[in-house]
Parts: structure tokens; C-alpha cells; sequence
């Protein structure tokens, strides 16, 4: 796989000079154009055999280009931050919106390849991590990302070469680290499990690029004229649009019955009962939370239901059992601008708690297989592969330590016509009502659909979805706080047992 870039690729300085300023002109432009649009983020991750001028090369496009719209980011050893949060949480939160380039030195590739070179885990673990960066660039580019994976390649020897011509000059000695001596060590297991991620990871809307780095020509030109030919093909390709792609078949249930038809919504609690169960099931929370054993974990709360159905009440019900610095409340509503210049799934990134916090979503990231499918906001092609978006986003919390807990409150259509009129009539509660409230209502049947489709999808056994039988405000409140409580014991005695096993 590297062989054609150990052959020493070479480009005189005539040719190079005779080359540059045009290739630096078109960058530009394509640069304005692309920010002019502002249809697509470009993603540009820098991987490869230390000296090999991947430093070099990019402060040499930051002066060919527009540096105003570059974004260089280098991801070095985590923070104790970034250790309190899912492995991907550091990368999401710093993607670059549409228009604007970011260039990722110690990006996801790194990671796993220096972890496994250095024995922190097996291949089975590398694999693992293969497999999810090919999920994250799938979505990325299905989201409108531009993604260029470049590997800046040197043979051992001319690795070894270059290291000691550095080191006997005065001027750049100082740009050797420790890492590069300790590659030069590691290089055949640097490059088997290189070639190991690049094998498995390249691929038609994100192929890899394997730059040789002896020349310095060579490579600034090779570099550029990829990133341009790249550039130029995306902004002349036609739009994609719901037909693009072949749709996979969708058919109605055609028995009449569903999943929202078997609850049982006569449920019902009485007033002291209520009170009774209501304080229990607080204080159980509440000892919960200060568990030692919570330190290990974050807790997701996600709150979805028909409009009316006594979401926010379940919420200030579960925020009173606890302290308000353990917690933080994240309402959903439109995306904002700059919201909508990221992948749909960033701003939900950005509210991932770190371990011993709790995070409550009043709607969540569901939006995009609930009001944006029924809405049409998003093409049928997007809401079809967010299911699997989503199930592997969350995979990716639970696997960080992190607990989810879903709820569907639901009311019946009677029941959300009482509590519309109800609100218009009490004046302190008028604001809760909306046009969109009476329009939504309308698509009943549609949303029913919608949600039953997206229970069928995405409850697992990592993060099921729990339904509410919400004509009872009181019933509803309990039943929450008490699957929250049973989630976190279950995930306390699975740790408890997991780690007995490993002292035995």
C-alpha cells in the first residue's frame, strides 16, 4: 500500500515556482466559493510517519490560503475533561461549520493507532474504533462534510534520514519531539496498523491519500491539487435530492393495531397515593444521585411526548428531588443558524454531561424521526438513516458509562383537546398554547405513525424507550422518577458485578 511512496517522488524548484501561484490562486477561489455557499464543511485529517512535513504542509496552505477560514486543531493528550465524556465528544464539539475548512492533527486515526502500537488494547479494540470512525465520516459526508484523509509517508530509512538531518541543524533541531525518536522505534507497527486503518476506512465519499514526504515540492503541490481537484468536484456536483439514492421499502402496519394502541391510559394514582409514591421515589433518586458509584457515570434523560402531555411537570418533578448544580435542563426547539450550518446530531454532542452530572433533554435529538419527517424538513433518505445515526450515537454514550433513559409520555386525542382548551382558558398557562400546537394536532395520525416506527427502531436493550401513559399527570410523574431510579440501580449492580469478576 506504501510502496509508491518510498520511490523518492521529486519536483525541481523550476517546476515548483512555475506551478505554485496558479495553485495558490484556484485554492482561493475555490476557498470564496466555498464560503459563499456555505453548503459544505471541509474536514481535513493530517495522519502519518512523524518528519515527514505534515507540520510543513499545512502552515504552507494557512499562507496560500485564507487563514480567516482554517481551523487547525490538534488533539493531544485528553483532558480530564475530555476523559469525563464519550471518546468522540472532543472531535464533535469542534467541528467546523459549512464554509470553513478545519484540519485535525491527533485525530481519531491517531488515537487508535498509537494506542494500539503501544499495546493499550488488542485488534479486536482497533477494529472496534475502525468501524466507528468509517460510521462517523459516513454520516459526516451524509450531512454535506468534505471529508480529505491524508497519510505523509517516509520509508524507515529515510525517516531515520531526516531526524538526524534535523537534529545537526541549529536552526530546526528544536521541531524534533520525543515522539519522533519513539516512532522511529515503533515504524513497522506504526505502518502495519496504519495500513490496517487505511485498508478499511477508504472509501468513495472519504478515500485516503498517501502523500510521499521527502520532497517538499512534491508534497506541497500533491497536497494542493488534491485538496483543489477535491474542492471543485463538490462544488460543481449536483445537488443531492430525495430520489438521488435508491429508497429502501416503508410500508404502513395494516393490521390497525399499534404499539401506542396496547397502553393502557385508564391508569390511574390517587392524591395521597400519589403524594405517597412521589416523595419516595424523589428521595430514592435523590440518595441515588449521591451515590459514590455516579461518579462513574452520566446520566441522559430524554423527554419526548405529544404537545400537552405533561412533559415539563414530569421534569420539575425529577429536578426537585436534587441539588440544581447535579443537573442541567436543555430545551430543544428550531435549530439556530449556526446550528444549522453543523451535522443535526452537533448540538446534542455539545450537551453530552461528563460522568457524575445529569443532563435532562425536553425533546432530544428524536426531532429529526418525529416533526422533521412528519414536517418535511429533512428528505425521506435522512430521517431513514437517522435511525441508525442514533442507535450508534447512543451506543457510543453507554459505552463512555454514560445511562439513557427515553420517554414517550402519551395522551389520547380527547385528552390533549381537554388540556388545549384548559390552557387557552387559564391565563397563566396561555403561553403554552400555539398555532403550531393546533396545527400538529391535525397530523395526529402522522406523528402516531412516526413515533411508533421510531420506538420499533431505536428502543435496544443499551437505551430502550420507556411509554408513559400520561392522561394521568400524577401516574406519569411516578412512573418516571421510578424508571429513572431502576435504571441507575441496574446500572450500579451491573458495575458492582463487573468489577467483583475482574477481582477474581
Amino acid at each position: 500500500m506504501f510502496e509508491s511512496a518510498e520511490i523518492g517522488h521529486f519536483i525541481d524548484k523550476e517546476t515548483y515556482e512555475r506551478e505554485a501561484p496558479a495553485l495558490r490562486e484556484a485554492l482561493l477561489e475555490v476557498q470564496f466559493e466555498l464560503h459563499q455557499q456555505k453548503n459544505a464543511a471541509v474536514i481535513v485529517l493530517i495522519n502519518g510517519i512523524e518528519g515527514a512535513g505534515k507540520g510543513e504542509t499545512v502552515k504552507l496552505l494557512n499562507e496560500w490560503m485564507d487563514p480567516r477560514l482554517i481551523e487547525v486543531r490538534t488533539f493531544d493528550r485528553q483532558t480530564d475533561e475530555e476523559l469525563a465524556h464519550p471518546p468522540a465528544w472532543r472531535y464533535w464539539r469542534l467541528l467546523p461549520a459549512k464554509g470553513r475548512m478545519g484540519v485535525f492533527f491527533g485525530n481519531w486515526y491517531s488515537q487508535m493507532l498509537q494506542g494500539r502500537v503501544h499495546g493499550l488494547f488488542n485488534n479486536a479494540v482497533l477494529d472496534q474504533a475502525i468501524n466507528g470512525a468509517e460510521r462517523l465520516e459516513k454520516m459526516l459526508c451524509d450531512e454535506g462534510a468534505i471529508i480529505f484523509k491524508f497519510w505523509f509517508h517516509l520509508s524507515k530509512k529515510q525517516m531515520k534520514a531526516r531526524l538526524h538531518t534535523l537534529k545537526d541543524d541549529p536552526l530546526h533541531s528544536w521541531r524534533i519531539s520525543p515522539l519522533d525518536w519513539q516512532q522511529s522505534k515503533t515504524y513497522e507497527k506504526f505502518v502495519r496498523y496504519g495500513e490496517r486503518a487505511i485498508r478499511r476506512t477508504s472509501r468513495d465519499y472519504a478515500p485516503w491519500n498517501i502523500v510521499e514526504g521527502v520532497d517538499p515540492y512534491y508534497r506541497s503541490l500533491t497536497v494542493g491539487k488534491i485538496l483543489l481537484e477535491g474542492l471543485q468536484a463538490a462544488l460543481n456536483a449536483p445537488p443531492v435530492t430525495a430520489h438521488s439514492t435508491h429508497e429502501a421499502p416503508f410500508i404502513d402496519d395494516f393490521s390497525g393495531v399499534s404499539l401506542l394502541d396496547c397502553l393502557d391510559m385508564s391508569l390511574r394514582l390517587g392524591k395521597n397515593d400519589y403524594e405517597e409514591q412521589l416523595i419516595t421515589e424523589q428521595a430514592r433518586l435523590s440518595g441515588l444521585m449521591r451515590d459514590k458509584r455516579m461518579r462513574r457515570h452520566a446520566l441522559i434523560a430524554v423527554f419526548e411526548g405529544n404537545d400537552a402531555a405533561g412533559k415539563g411537570g414530569s421534569i420539575r418533578r425529577v429536578a426537585a428531588a436534587l441539588d440544581p448544580r447535579q443537573y442541567d435542563i436543555v430545551p430543544i426547539a428550531a435549530p439556530s443558524e449556526d446550528e444549522r450550518a453543523q451535522p443535526y446530531l452537533w448540538r446534542f454532542w455539545r450537551q453530552i454531561p461528563a460522568r457524575g452530572k445529569f443532563t435532562i433533554f425536553d425533546r432530544s435529538w428524536y426531532g429529526r424521526v418525529l416533526v422533521e419527517r412528519v414536517e418535511g424538513f429533512c428528505t425521506r433518505v435522512d430521517w431513514m438513516r437517522a435511525y441508525g445515526e442514533i442507535n450508534d450515537f447512543e451506543e457510543q454514550l453507554t459505552n463512555a458509562g454514560a445511562i439513557v433513559v427515553k420517554f414517550w409520555l402519551a395522551i389520547d386525542k380527547d385528552t390533549q383537546l381537554e388540556r388545549f382548551q384548559e390552557r387557552e382558558q387559564i391565563p397563566f398557562k396561555r403561553f403554552k398554547i400555539t398555532e403550531d400546537d393546533w396545527r400538529n394536532r391535525e397530523k395526529w395520525d402522522l406523528y402516531r405513525r412516526a413515533v411508533c416506527d421510531m420506538v420499533d427502531r431505536t428502543s435496544t436493550e443499551i437505551s430502550p424507550w420507556t411509554l408513559v401513559e400520561a392522561n394521568d399527570k400524577r401516574w406519569a410523574r411516578v412512573k418516571v422518577l421510578r424508571t429513572i431510579n431502576e435504571a441507575l440501580e441496574a446500572a450500579f449492580d451491573k458495575r458492582d458485578k463487573h468489577d467483583k469478576k475482574r477481582k477474581k
